[in-house]
């Protein structure tokens, strides 16, 4: 009997799943708040269908969990542990792409005895991140050699001839999220000290990488790194860090947005206010007074930061439009809000143009006999206007592999679970090359080729 699949959410990467799982002769059915657009990725095949249905529709969900064989959520992180518990009373396997919160984790004793996996962080990062490090990981183990140093950096982004405004970003998934992330704090590891960075810091101190076809990026810490020492099994580890890669420019410019409170999400009165007249209520919260009277803003900016007046975010600032006398047309609002929705309107991704996701693992091994190396990991996938953007698939197949997989009982672990063991790892791994997601890994490396 052919097996059903069950997707909740019809988002920015849902469509490669569908394509995915109808063309290996699955049945499939997406039950989403956008039904159009669900069945734009349907696209009429005689074993797809849609619903339409709300994220807060229990009774719904339940019938529809019982129905089908496996359920992959793909909606926004806080509705999955609704949709396990569901999965767990019809003893029915789940797939999700998303980070695994507390709560997900505290089901693993009622997955197991239900007799189900739920799967999570199968995606890109997480995900293709994780696998891709232990297969690494797990091959120094097994020479019997440790793991000193280990950086993980992995970035979506729009290709370089893509990248053509002050940002040097275009918006390739979600938006507000993209946004919502330089308000993180991050924690890592590094030569044995542990480094706390404030979210008010993140942005204060990136390093650069030289990247193969695409250049100079930067990085910045990417949230907590320590666990991972744990999770990948590698406590010897005296360096461990997670980071962002963007082109230069993002950086400074959303070092300047934070210092100045725009990207908070703190309600207050705007009504009337243009966006010049923003930036003068901001200036003034940091106890800013102009010594000029009718002063350009941009002056007023540079002077109350202390900053260059031809600074490179000054000019993203004023080409996002953060310095007009445009009204706003705003209530009660927050500055995030503001901000977000501006770069959302004036940084999409165009119809013609390329995104591409890059990936780097970076290792420092040392073995008994006393030698060391360094091994590194890398992956630079683009998108394509015709078919699908990087982000969409380097997400979604990946998850589709790990519903094949889970269907045709290859994937034979019960319980709460992310891609971080050999049985599941290896075959995602393999199976993705031959969809042309693939690691190209160096091995032998002198140390002087460690990340500095």
């Amino acid at each position: 009997m052919t097996k059903k699949v069950l997707i909740l959410g019809a988002g920015l990467v849902a469509r490669p799943i569908v394509k995915h799982l109808l063309s290996q002769g699955f049945c499939v059915t997406v039950a989403s708040n956008t039904p159009d657009r669900a069945a734009r990725m349907i696209n009429n095949h005689p074993s797809g269908m849609t619903l339409n249905w709300e994220a807060t529709d229990e009774t719904a969900l339940d019938a529809l969990i019982g129905e089908h064989d496996l359920t992959v959520s793909l909606l926004p992180y806080t509705f999955h542990v609704m949709v396990a518990r569901h999965c767990i009373a019809h003893k029915k396997n789940m797939v999700t792409t998303s980070y695994v919160k507390p709560e997900m984790r505290e089901l693993d004793g009622q997955a197991r005895q239900a007799g189900i996996i739920i799967l999570n962080e199968i995606g890109l990062d997480p995900g293709i991140d994780h696998m891709s490090a232990m297969r690494i990981i797990d091959h120094i183990h097994m020479k019997e050699g440790a793991v000193l140093e280990f950086y993980s950096i992995c970035g979506a982004l729009p290709a370089p001839e893509a990248a053509g405004n002050p940002f040097k970003y275009k918006f390739s998934w979600s938006p507000k999220g993209v946004v919502m992330a330089g308000n993180n704090d991050a924690l890592y590891l590094r030569h044995g000290k542990i480094v706390s960075v404030p979210t008010k810091e993140l942005f204060n101190d990136p390093f650069t990488v030289d990247f193969p076809e695409v250049g100079r990026l930067e990085v910045y810490p990417n949230r907590d790194s320590l666990a991972y020492r744990d999770i990948y099994g590698i406590p010897e580890a005296q360096t461990v860090y997670r980071g962002t890669f963007r082109f230069k420019g993002w950086c400074e410019s959303l070092n300047i947005i934070k210092q100045l409170g725009l990207i908070s999400y703190e309600n207050s009165d705007m009504s009337g206010m243009s966006y010049a007249g923003l930036i003068g209520k901001q200036l003034k919260n940091l106890g800013y007074k102009p010594g000029i009277a009718n002063r350009n803003i941009r002056f007023d900016v540079a002077g109350c930061l202390g900053i260059p007046i031809d600074s490179h975010a000054l000019d993203a600032m004023d080409w996002l439009g953060l310095f007009e006398d445009k009204p706003m047309n705003r209530k009660t609002d927050s500055t995030f809000e503001v901000v977000s929705d501006l770069m959302i309107s004036k940084m999409g991704l165009g119809d013609k143009e390329r995104d591409m996701v890059v990936l780097q693992h970076s290792f420092l091994a040392a073995y008994s006999d006393g030698r060391k190396e360094v091994i590194r990991s890398r992956m630079l996938d683009f998108g394509s206007p015709a078919t699908d953007t990087s982000i969409a698939r380097t997400v979604a197949l990946p998850a589709a592999i790990g519903v094949e997989m889970i269907l045709k009982g290859e994937i034979r672990e019960k319980g709460v679970h992310i891609p971080v063991i050999p049985s599941i790892y290896e075959p995602v791994l393999n199976a993705l090359e031959a969809l042309g997601i693939k690691m190209t890994e160096e091995f032998g490396l002198p140390v002087s080729e460690n990340i500095k």
